[in-house]
């Protein structure tokens, strides 16, 4: 099958800039995959639905023998998020401790460590982060303390002005380093990430409820050949809950109309999958595991310290569905091979822009390419299965493009799940 219609719903992860910033990030990166595969690919301007919950882009993609079009929705949290930033410094400082401190105790830092020991790292970062600028403010309080001692204050009185003073430069610290550190943006980021998985954010969860139905309409009366379902980092869990639901309201919505696929990319689900409250989510994951009306590719990098490498999300989360599995596909992408080793090398250490280039141009054709999934004209599933033939429809000659679509449209792609396509990273051994 080719695609010349699409529809991709875009679900992103805990990230306040939200749809200004991901249009022009799209959009700049929508002419590096034109200037890539030498094809034409155009744009219009974001188109915001009134709820304001929800905005979508047009693109059009022609190559000299294919043309897709594309609606690219971009399902909206931003004003949940911005409102949880603008809480004031000490609640959020004070919860994230508690979670922090509570994960420990009930065991999920443990699980998230054998599973992932750098995501674990990162989990604890901003803790270690605010302990140094604790301590560096405990020093300040100490010589104001000892300097208004020098001055005849003693007693209370110089107790309470060393604390204010320890308060006033802690409080200073975190917001003079925050464009650095993340510090405040990855705790509240946990406090969230908390209490979705306790159930106690009712406003998203109402609002996964609308963008489900929404699914369901989507899928009842599209005449895309395809709809892909993207989450990116907590995305992927939002994703799965979306999905998850959608087949709730209407469990034959993946048996009619377009191929939906599930296209979770740069995941976390684990923070949310071992917390013990978590079990409709796992349930949910469950679901999906043996969907057999669902295509769900997870793909994973190593390089990428912000999502589960290597991570079984079905077995990894203690569920066996025996030989009826199906989901999802795991994939393994390493990102040196998709990017010029000089620019490789000027931001392998940022760890947030290597996260991001899971939704980035390549700088060179590779299996993975986020762009060629939203806008190419082969179906998630048949790529991934058959990366070769996909590599060569975008990038051979006649000859090889005519072969690649033989290739696809010649061989059944295996329906069972599991990670089998680690050959996208050659080695798991080899530094990424």
């Amino acid at each position: 099958m080719r695609v010349e219609r699409r529809r991709v719903i875009y679900v992103q992860g805990y990230d306040p800039r939200g749809l200004a910033q991901y249009y022009r990030m799209f959009r700049t990166e929508l002419r590096k995959f034109g200037r890539l595969y030498q094809l034409t690919a155009t744009i219009n301007r974001p188109q915001g639905a009134a709820d304001g919950e929800t905005a979508y882009w047009i693109i059009d993609t022609h190559a000299s023998d294919w043309q897709t079009h594309t609606r690219y929705d971009f399902l909206r949290w931003e004003d949940l998020i911005q409102r949880d930033l603008a809480a004031p410094i000490w609640r959020t400082v004070f919860r994230s401790e508690q979670i922090f401190w509570r994960i420990i105790f009930n065991g999920v830092l443990a699980r998230i460590w054998k599973a992932h020991w750098r995501f674990a790292l990162f989990i604890a970062y901003p803790h270690f982060m605010l302990l140094v600028e604790a301590l560096a403010s405990l020093l300040v309080a100490f010589a104001c303390g000892k300097g208004l001692e020098a001055l005849g204050v003693t007693g209370w009185a110089n107790i309470a002005a060393a604390a204010a003073v320890f308060m006033a430069t802690l409080i200073a610290l975190l917001k003079f380093t925050e464009s650095r550190s993340y510090l405040l943006y990855l705790m509240a980021d946990m406090i969230w990430t908390w209490q979705f998985a306790h159930r106690l954010q009712p406003e998203w969860d109402q609002r996964i409820d609308r963008f489900a139905k929404n699914l369901v309409e989507i899928a009842s009366s599209n005449d895309a050949e395809e709809i892909v379902i993207v989450g990116h980092s907590s995305g992927s869990f939002l994703a799965v809950e979306i999905l998850t639901r959608a087949l709730k309201f209407d469990p034959d919505i993946g048996r009619y109309g377009p191929r939906i696929a599930l296209l979770t990319i740069g995941g976390n689900l684990p923070i949310v999958g071992f917390n013990a409250a978590a079990q409709d989510f796992r349930d949910h994951l469950r679901r999906l595991a043996v969907e057999p009306s669902i295509d769900w590719i997870d793909c994973q990098a190593r390089k990428d310290v912000m999502n589960f490498y290597p991570f079984d999300v079905i077995t990894g989360h203690g569920i066996d569905v025996g030989a009826s599995r199906r989901n999802p596909r795991i994939v393994s992408v390493r990102f040196r091979d998709i990017i010029e080793p000089a620019h490789y090398n000027r931001f392998r250490w940022q760890f947030f822009r290597v996260h991001f280039q899971f939704v980035m141009a390549n700088e060179r054709p590779h299996p993975y390419d986020f762009f060629m999934i939203a806008c190419g004209p082969v179906p998630l599933r048949e790529r991934m299965a058959r990366p070769e033939a996909a590599v060569a429809i975008a990038t051979g000659d006649l000859a090889a493009r005519e072969s690649g679509w033989k290739t696809l449209e010649t061989s059944i792609p295996n329906p069972a799940g599991g990670p089998d396509l680690g050959k996208m990273e050659p080695s798991t051994s080899h530094r990424g």
